[in-house]
């Protein structure tokens, strides 16, 4: 997999144009920097450097402690320069993991432009030229749709926790791109071609794209032909693959040091001040979920789904003596708006709830036994009858309408 990561910080990757170029409009945000004019010199961006650092720690990845930029040389009409400065030999991070696949690399570039198409002409907007990209490329360790999926799932998270980057496929801002290629089951060997699948922005695209090379690639080789090595493009519509272009080896890219910007020497203390900013990672946090709170591994996947969640989790286990699993079924079950609900308020709903419970449980039935009527009406589908069932209990236990509503509904779905 290789898979591309749009960094959220305020500027581009080697000049002061703002970084977010979303919806805005064409070529607003550019300068010879980003534009590639004769003369202008790129000032790396140490935002940048630093999260894509931190990004390889959280991949458990080796951070060399000298790393340099390097000139990708192609020439495409999304490319000012001619080139795309990347890197190649020396990454700011390689040999990592997430679950069972191994991360090779873990490298920062610029972004292209974008192209786009009308009718009978392809334009180019430069505002994106030059926004800082990160590329986390791993080892052939994946074998099906499925496992690219849930690799994927996992990284995205992480890079939400790591708050770098928004990660919407929707705009862009993370594209994933599977290499694939087919061997026979007896053969440790890779096969010598592999066809790339680009700029898929979505987790069961990927998935459906993989399928659907892996059962091609099995027709070709069946009948004896090889599959060319290629670039591939997802149609969305179709559920197939379309062929775009011969791939490059990387040779064909005629890598070379990029000669503007010195490269970098770290400090071994450098590196250790950024793992110990790195914050709690998902796995970590719903292994803790689950020993100190008892909760199952469903349950705490849930919770820990996005970082915010946890924590609103977490807070609201500090402030009263609700069990875990009360707090976690609230949560999960009603869909709780953590963004306008306060983990305060939120304690005191269950509170209040559970004293709705405890006092119309004695009256409940009684009430439900002397009113057959109201009853009867409401299964025939009369929801104004449910008011005269709460106001019954109401008489009885002063409680809460909303609540008592919902146990009344409960009772008579049994």
């Amino acid at each position: 997999m290789e898979i591309h990561v749009e960094l959220k910080t305020m500027s581009k990757m080697f000049c002061g144009c703002k970084a977010d170029h979303f919806a805005k409009k064409p070529n607003t945000q550019t300068c010879p920097v980003c534009l590639g004019l004769p003369g202008a010199l790129p000032v790396p961006n140490k935002k940048a450097i630093e999260w894509t650092i931190k990004l390889g720690l959280a991949l458990g990845c080796e951070i060399p402690l000298f790393s340099k930029f390097d000139r990708k040389n192609y020439f495409y009409p999304d490319l000012p320069k001619g080139y795309q400065i990347s890197q190649y030999d020396m990454p700011f991070a390689k040999n990592g993991k997430l679950g069972d696949v191994h991360v090779r690399r873990v490298h920062l570039e610029e972004d292209t432009a974008k192209l786009v198409h009308q009718k009978d002409m392809t334009l180019v907007d430069f505002n994106r030229s030059g926004v800082p990209l990160v590329e986390i490329v791993t080892e052939p360790d994946i074998r099906s749709g499925e496992e690219a999926k849930e690799f994927l799932k996992k990284l995205y998270q992480i890079v939400r926790y790591l708050d770098i980057s928004d990660a919407d496929m929707e705009k862009g801002s993370m594209r994933l791109e599977p290499n694939i290629s087919v061997r026979k089951v007896e053969s440790q060997k890779l096969p010598d071609y592999k066809v790339e699948v680009k700029n898929i922005n979505s987790f069961n695209f990927v998935k459906r794209a993989i399928e659907f090379e892996i059962e091609r690639h099995k027709k070709l080789l069946e009948s004896g032909v090889t599959p060319t090595q290629e670039t591939r493009g997802w149609n969305e519509d179709k559920g197939i693959t379309v062929s775009q272009r011969t791939k490059e080896e990387a040779d064909d890219y005629r890598y070379f040091p990029e000669p503007d910007i010195p490269p970098f020497r770290w400090e071994q203390s450098v590196i250790n001040h950024q793992l110990s900013e790195l914050p709690e990672m998902p796995g970590a946090k719903k292994a803790r979920f689950i020993r100190d709170f008892g909760l199952n591994d469903y349950d705490c996947g849930l919770l820990t789904d996005t970082r915010e969640l946890a924590d609103y989790f977490e807070e609201c286990v500090k402030l009263g003596n609700i069990p875990a699993k009360k707090l976690a079924n609230w949560i999960i079950n009603k869909k709780v708006d953590i963004d306008t609900v306060l983990p305060a308020t939120l304690v005191k709903s269950i509170v209040a709830a559970s004293h709705v419970v405890e006092i119309s449980d004695d009256v409940l039935r009684r009430v439900l036994s002397a009113n057959p009527k109201a009853v009867e009406d409401y299964k025939k589908g009369k929801e104004q009858a449910i008011g005269f069932l709460v106001g019954q209990v109401m008489r009885i236990s002063k409680g809460n309408p909303a609540m008592i509503s919902e146990k009344i509904k409960e009772a008579l779905r049994k």
